[in-house]
């Protein structure tokens, strides 16, 4: 058994969920933050047969795309009112741990 660990961004959380739901996956969620775009993320918990682990891959990689997006930073405390320009960067897509699962119980 395995266990996969998806972190998406909330974009994507509810299509993903439905998707996933409609194939019979069962998953728990945990709302997480982004730490570089400091974004809001949703994190699924699924637990698969060693045999579905590529199934849940190709949803997540079906659902999640990755894109451009531009983001503003803040100018650094010594150099107020420099003006910074917008930063272009890849968002979206998703993060995904696939880890063995010793034991597993449904209680």
């Amino acid at each position: 058994m395995k266990l996969v660990i998806a972190i998406v961004r909330d974009d994507y959380s509810e299509v993903l969920q439905d998707e996933l739901a409609d194939v019979g996956h069962r998953y728990t969620k945990l709302a997480s933050t982004g730490g570089f775009l400091r974004k809001g993320n949703t994190t699924l918990l699924v637990g698969v047969d060693d045999d579905q682990v590529d199934s849940v891959l190709e949803i997540i990689r079906a659902t999640c795309k990755t894109r451009q997006e531009l983001i503003t930073t803040q100018p650094m405390p010594m150099s107020p009112g420099l003006a910074v320009p917008p930063i272009e960067v890849m968002a979206g897509g998703a993060t995904v741990f696939v880890v063995e699962v010793e034991h597993f119980e449904r209680i």
